[in-house]
């Protein structure tokens, strides 16, 4: 009897096993990845979602039951005020007015911060006295404090425009929202 057979049987076999498991492993690395993605996609999924419905749920609230004081966004803080309770529907831990890192000797507060999801959520609303102009003045500056903050990867500047004030909402969108330098800024516009 051969003992080469054994041998080599048993070395095909120990090769085999070490190349499943580099399999296994790779595939366990690949749905980790998968995973994790899926996760930061459904955070920023769900701030899309609350900031497309916004509207609905102000108009909502400004019909209340049996004569009650009705809620209505009537500035910027309304709207911060609002949003705020309904990014608690999907997320634990929304941080409200986290601060930027200085620059030029000035640092700014943030509207929220979603630090899990290294989501930040910036809120405009539209007014008289807040013209076009200003408006994507304030989002360009905001952008790039934002930029430098340790826990934003995703910018929402999220603008309620229920008087329907801006003129062209989607080329507001389409010049501010972009994807440079590591941080994705997406501008969504709710009349």
């Amino acid at each position: 009897m051969d003992l080469g057979i054994p041998r080599t049987l048993s070395m095909l076999n120990d090769e085999l096993i070490a190349s499943l498991q580099e399999k296994m492993d790779e595939l366990v690395e690949t749905e980790s990845s998968a995973s994790s993605a899926r996760v930061g996609d459904t955070g920023i999924e769900n701030v899309r979602l609350l900031c497309k419905r916004f509207h609905l749920v102000a108009k909502q609230l400004e019909h209340r039951q049996r004569d009650r004081e009705p809620f209505v966004v009537s500035d910027e803080y309304d709207a911060q005020d609002l949003l705020h309770a309904l990014l608690k529907i999907h997320f634990d831990d929304v941080r409200p007015e986290e601060w930027t890192p200085s620059q030029a000797g000035a640092a700014a507060k943030m509207d929220f911060l979603l630090k899990e999801e290294r989501i930040v959520v910036e809120v405009k609303k539209t007014r008289k006295s807040l013209s076009v102009k200003e408006l994507g003045e304030e989002l360009i500056v905001d952008i790039e404090r934002y930029r430098k903050h340790p826990n934003c990867d995703f910018l929402v500047c999220f603008v309620y425009d229920p008087e329907q004030r801006l003129g062209n909402p989607k080329g507001l969108e389409a010049d501010l929202s972009r994807d440079e330098d590591g941080l994705i800024v997406e501008v969504i516009d709710v009349q």
